[in-house]
């Protein structure tokens, strides 16, 4: 087989959504004629864990790990905080703002943490991945950001060691939904855009998640791009029969920071509530992840909070049961200029829990187009409530009549073995 070396932060015990893309890559890119070899961090600053996505790995595979010092002390000293999810997960707070003191800490992590956190890996990360390239037969390289810090590990192997390297972007870079919020100055945005574009220019070919992000490193850049988006593994799904809510419950899995709060969907479950009998009482709101306290605020206001569940985290074997018993699958997209190319990759999760979707966000982007393609739920715009209340009280009226089903079709091709069919079709292309 040809060997690949993957160069990733996140990796189990890693729990969320960072994880998943390349430890399921990693799963099936044997039945593919690749070897991956794993290079990550060795005592990572995780803002979750989850012990049983462990049984993915594959047996025998070489996993690296050196050292890495990340400024967690610093920013808890600033924040008063008591973890590191102040740094991992966004813009999104558990309490309100405290002010200068947060304003203080975005300024210095988008300022002087360039690209990331993790930067302080990159040094001794390159020293120790000359020694062992040269030491080891590997194929090909591939870095997967953000954190892009890990795209910057592979520019500097790039430049010493002839090899080919695939950049894979989960998220964008310069374009992600809160870069603006990050306070960064415009040295520290020159210093950014030009770290990104030697990345986009000096590897030998790009891979993306969606179309619009395609399109928008087109701009910039003649890589090549290939989009292979995220999937959902038929492993994970737990096939034995399972009840729907008694409740007609509404779940989202997964963060919500505040450009990701779909205030309009709690202005029409408060309307409809008013307006339909019982419809109060059977309505359970189930936020599965890191919630802003700015949900809650709302949710209170709306007189919502009482027929609210907050589930911090659900380790990942146990989430495809809540979401086959959920009456409703709620996705709510950042509400950012990059609406448009967002595929989170909880949504080909929810394609295969075979439980209707309703989406709230751009009416015309990528996730659109695959809600339209497949037939696997509803989409209304942010701020779209007349729609939003037709969708929901069809739902509501079904799910009171037992009715309450979906019949998508065509979701097979997001199986994540067959994406890691794509996946080494590239690296045959790069290494051939």
């Amino acid at each position: 087989m040809k060997k690949v070396l993957i160069i990733t932060y996140y990796w189990p015990p890693s729990g969320g959504a960072g994880v998943q893309r390349w430890l399921k890559f990693a799963k099936y890119l044997r039945d593919f004629g690749w070897e991956p070899v794993i290079y990550t961090p060795q005592n990572p600053g995780y803002p979750v864990l989850d012990q049983t996505l462990a049984h993915d790995i594959p047996l025998g595979i070489e996993v690296i790990k050196t050292p890495i010092w990340e400024p967690y002390g610093f920013y808890k000293r600033i924040t008063g905080g008591k973890n590191s999810t102040n740094i991992s997960s966004g813009l999104l707070k558990g309490k309100k703002s405290s002010g200068f003191i947060d304003d203080l800490a975005v300024w210095i992590r988008g300022n002087f943490f360039i690209p990331d956190a993790r930067r302080f890996w990159i040094n001794p990360s390159v020293k120790f991945l000359k020694r062992y390239l040269n030491a080891n037969s590997i194929d090909a390289i591939v870095s997967t950001g953000p954190p892009h810090s890990m795209h910057l590990i592979a520019l500097n192997v790039k430049k010493s060691i002839n090899i080919q390297w695939l950049a894979d972007f989960r998220d964008p870079w310069t374009d992600i939904d809160h870069y603006k919020e990050l306070k960064i100055s415009y040295l520290a945005d020159r210093i950014h855009k030009k770290m990104e574009l030697t990345v986009l220019n000096s590897c030998d070919a790009l891979v993306v998640v969606s179309n619009a992000m395609k399109v928008n490193f087109q701009k910039i850049t003649q890589s090549p791009i290939h989009l292979i988006t995220n999937g959902y593994d038929p492993d994970d799904l737990d096939n034995n029969p399972v009840e729907i809510d008694q409740k007609f419950s509404i779940s989202h899995i997964g963060t919500m920071p505040p450009n990701r709060n779909p205030e309009i969907l709690w202005v029409a479950l408060a309307e409809l509530s008013d307006l339909i009998p019982n419809f109060r009482d059977a309505l359970e709101i189930k936020l599965v992840g890191q919630v802003d306290h700015s949900v809650f605020a709302q949710l209170k206001q709306r007189n919502l909070l009482n027929h609210t569940v907050h589930l911090e985290y659900i380790p990942h074997n146990q989430v495809s049961s809540l979401m086959r018993r959920s009456a409703v699958l709620l996705l709510a997209i950042n509400n950012s200029p990059n609406a448009k190319g967002i595929l989170t990759g909880k949504f080909f999760e929810y394609l295969a829990a075979g439980r209707p979707i309703l989406a709230i966000g751009p009416t015309t982007g990528d996730l659109a187009a695959i809600l339209n393609e497949t037939g696997a739920g509803e989409i209304a715009n942010y701020d779209d409530l007349i729609r939003i209340k037709a969708i929901i009280t069809d739902m509501y009226k079904q799910y009171c009549e037992k009715k309450l089903v979906i019949s998508s079709s065509g979701i097979e091709k997001y199986q994540r073995k067959n994406l890691t069919s794509e996946l080494a079709a590239i690296l045959n292309k790069l290494t051939s």
